[in-house]
């Protein structure tokens, strides 16, 4: 008898994930003082073996191997390793210089910008909902101009680059862990003449704890991002989404909870911007996914109550 069931499992599961996403603030503040350039390379290296070693573990790893066949694969597969190395770096540096609430509201941006490549670059037609929430999204961006006196660019950095890659993640024909391995691969190819170039990269310098969390970031990339599969594949799309929102929550309550970051009354309304317009794209989303399951269900009565 199943103490949880698929979807208790599921719920359970990405709760996990995004947990890990919520707090990577404080994982990546205890890599300090190394720089956030360092780390990334320290990430990227550790990285291979740590999703190797799952996919072997899995009994995954030939098939991993196989998609070098596939050339267009893998050079769609090098580029998101770039795209992805990009959003890595503007994280850390975000969250070990005082900045992990501007990085917070980045993350909350994406579904939004999702939206406008949906509409300019894919030529998606927009809803009345998606116009609303795009609107929102530049009076957004022109008060935390205003609160930083400033393009918000940690916002952007990790708001497009991770836009970026995820549009183009969809292109490729391979399963998150796979292409993360693929991913990390160059990244490795980049990051190990980096490290050795710079005389350990912060490894060894700083004492073991440090070492420790240096060693490790490979593993704290991968897990979370396993466990995240896994419960996309016992959860619907709808479930997904919302609870892809509690990442950055958490996100920005630890920045202002244990970081001691101070955000302004003007970020403040930005952020209740961001959610309304949030809110409009979730609305959006479950209108047509009962939309889809009541014509599915015309279709073939037989298929009401299957998962999406």
């Amino acid at each position: 008898m199943k103490l949880l069931s698929d979807y208790q499992r599921g719920i359970c599961l990405s709760l996990t994930a995004h947990s890990i996403w919520g707090g990577a603030a404080l994982y990546w503040m205890q890599t300090q003082p190394v720089s956030a350039v360092d780390v990334v390379a320290q990430r990227g290296l550790w990285t291979l073996p740590s999703v190797a070693f799952l996919l072997l573990l899995a009994g995954r790893l030939t098939g991993a191997l196989a998609l070098i066949r596939d050339v267009r694969t893998i050079a769609l597969m090098a580029l998101t390793g770039a795209i992805i190395s990009v959003n890595w770096l503007t994280f850390i540096y975000a969250v070990t210089h005082g900045r992990a609430a501007e990085a917070s509201f980045g993350y909350f941006l994406i579904p939004l910008f999702t939206v406008f490549v949906g509409i300019f670059a894919l030529g998606e037609r927009p809803t009345g909902l998606h116009l609303m929430a795009m609107g929102l999204v530049v009076v957004a961006i022109l008060l935390q101009m205003v609160a930083l006196g400033g393009l918000p660019l940690v916002s952007l950095g990790v708001s497009i680059s991770f836009t970026l890659y995820s549009v183009v993640r969809k292109q490729i024909r391979a399963d998150a862990l796979q292409g993360l391995f693929w991913e990390s691969i160059f990244i490795f190819c980049v990051a190990a003449p980096w490290v050795f170039l710079k005389g350990g990269s912060g490894l060894g310098e700083y004492g073991p704890r440090v070492d420790w969390f240096l060693v490790l970031s490979g593993f704290f990339t991968a897990a979370p991002l396993l466990t995240q599969v896994a419960a996309s594949r016992l959860l619907p799309l709808t479930t997904v989404g919302l609870l892809s929102y509690l990442g950055p929550t958490l996100q920005l309550l630890v920045a202002v909870t244990l970081l001691g970051e101070t955000i302004s009354p003007t970020t403040i309304a930005a952020f209740g911007i961001v959610w309304v317009g949030l809110a409009a794209i979730t609305l959006n989303n479950l209108r047509a996914f009962h939309r889809r399951r009541r014509l599915r269900k015309e279709e073939d009565p037989a298929a009401d109550g299957q998962t999406d």
